[in-house]
């Protein structure tokens, strides 16, 4: 019964606005996360259905005990899931005297709506749809082991290495158990859509990090030197601020910020796991630290990905089916806080380069909080050109808006995302570090193996690189 309490919790918590179905999941501490995850989305995919059948078996009216979200679970399990795999405890009984009612109420609904499947009761929109099939992008942890012997890690595992992928295509047509590397950033690992690695030795080690191309792409391009002093605006859950550690090799100094205690406390489990010792993480609203505090008169990196509607993630349609565009009142509030929280980190008077990201398709959010931040600081910020053959840019919105960069699952096989790079006009006169990223997004060579590196032994079960 631990299994449907927990999932009903959760949908309890999403229909609240308490958080997302994924980190209301991780942050549930049910042991089997996989199990409960997908037991939540597919009730959640199936809502509307469970709920018409429910009302008109009349199961709440009949046993006022029973918890709406609960039995929301149960019925699913019992209709349209694998039959109580939880057990069901004292609710077993309970459902089955009501599941031949319930059962005639799922046949009546198919026939009034014409179908004969239950999987043509779902909106098109409840749909899973070809956003869904991105590859599953998992970011090598450097801070603990490398490229080179994670792959061999996994060959030892039975998938098949594909070396270095040269188009997008070589990324969509993965299947199985085959995998590659990514074709831009040098320690990502490409498997096929789907692959479930959260209960993987090496993820749970913090050797791997199960992050999103496009969200690997801000910490690259604000690609901060080992031993400088970098904020991370609005960090949790922190897959981000461990690549920021990572990229500075656990030298020089993090501060991150968010104002979330679950969710800064999940962080600091997740930044432990990943070995990261540069970060000091602090429950405070970015826009309460003053630029003129000594702390920080050493930053010159700022890594901006502020709250956002997040209509760009993938995961949002699972857990809002059919779900439309955020409305335009919440999108001036979250506008209104975007811009302000850029305008604020462009005053920390030693900063060289910022990025500002979102996971948002909408131009209030993207666009616009960019070009209001450049035309209140003119001459003292730039947009830089980065990436120039990434192929889905800025919306041209303002001039120089193509220097920004949109990622989405049709054309970079990727989340939603949007990201640019601004640098101080004092420091842009030479070619910027950030530009040295981009020429024609030639390929690294594929990783290596160096002579005196530290081979696994053949089948071993011990993380590499410990």
């Amino acid at each position: 019964m631990a299994l449907y309490a927990a999932a009903a919790a959760v949908l309890e918590g999403v229909e609240s606005r308490q958080g997302s179905i994924k980190g209301l999941v991780y942050g549930s501490r049910f042991q089997n996360v996989k199990q409960l995850y997908a037991l939540v989305c597919e009730t959640q995919r199936y809502s509307a259905v469970l709920d018409a059948v429910i009302a008109s078996a009349g199961l709440l009216r009949a046993e006022k005990k029973l918890r709406p979200h609960v039995a929301k679970v149960l019925v699913y399990e019992l209709l349209l899931g694998r039959g109580f795999r939880g057990g069901g405890g004292r609710w077993k009984p309970l459902l089955a005297r009501h599941q031949a009612r319930l059962k005639a109420e799922l046949a009546r609904l198919k026939v009034h709506r014409g179908v004969s499947r239950n999987e043509d009761l779902l909106e098109v929109g409840s749909r899973p749809g070809p956003a869904l099939q991105v590859p599953r992008f998992v970011r090598v942890n450097a801070l603990k082991t490398c490229a080179d012997d994670v792959i061999d890690y996994f060959k030892r595992q039975g998938f098949s290495y594909e070396g270095r992928a040269s188009s997008l295509e070589d990324l969509r047509s993965l299947k199985g158990k085959h995998f590659l590397l990514d074709p831009l950033l040098p320690e990502l690992l490409v498997f096929p859509a789907h692959t479930d690695l959260h209960e993987h030795p090496l993820y749970q080690a913090g050797h791997l990090i199960l992050q999103d191309k496009a969200s690997c792409l801000p910490a690259m391009l604000l690609a901060p030197p080992p031993g400088s002093h970098v904020i991370d605006a609005c960090a949790a859950p922190g897959n981000k601020t461990s690549h920021l550690a990572a990229l500075l090799k656990n030298q020089g100094k993090i501060f991150a910020f968010d104002l979330d205690e679950k969710r800064l406390a999940s962080m600091a489990t997740l930044l432990a796991r990943a070995g990261v010792s540069c970060c000091e993480l602090a429950e405070k609203d970015f826009l309460a630290v003053s630029p003129s505090d000594q702390r920080y008169r050493q930053v010159q990196y700022i890594l901006l990905d502020p709250s956002c509607s997040g209509s760009g993630m993938l995961t949002r349609q699972l857990e809002e089916p059919g779900a439309g565009a955020p409305s335009k009142k919440r999108l001036h509030a979250l506008a209104g806080f975007q811009q302000r929280a850029l305008c604020h980190a462009l005053a920390f008077p030693s900063l060289r380069r910022l990025v500002y990201s979102t996971c948002s398709l909408c131009q209030e959010e993207n666009e616009d909080v960019v070009q209001d931040a450049l035309q209140k600081s003119p001459g003292t910020f730039r947009l830089v050109p980065v990436l120039p053959s990434w192929p889905h840019r800025g919306l041209g919105t303002f001039p120089g808006a193509e220097h920004c960069l949109r990622a989405s699952p049709e054309t970079t096989l990727t989340g939603g995302f949007f990201i640019a790079v601004l640098e101080r006009e004092e420091v842009s006169s030479s070619v910027s570090q950030t530009e040295a990223l981009g020429p024609e997004l030639t390929p690294s060579p594929a990783p290596k193996r160096k002579q005196q590196q530290r081979k696994l032994a053949a089948g071993a079960s011990t993380p590499p690189c410990t």
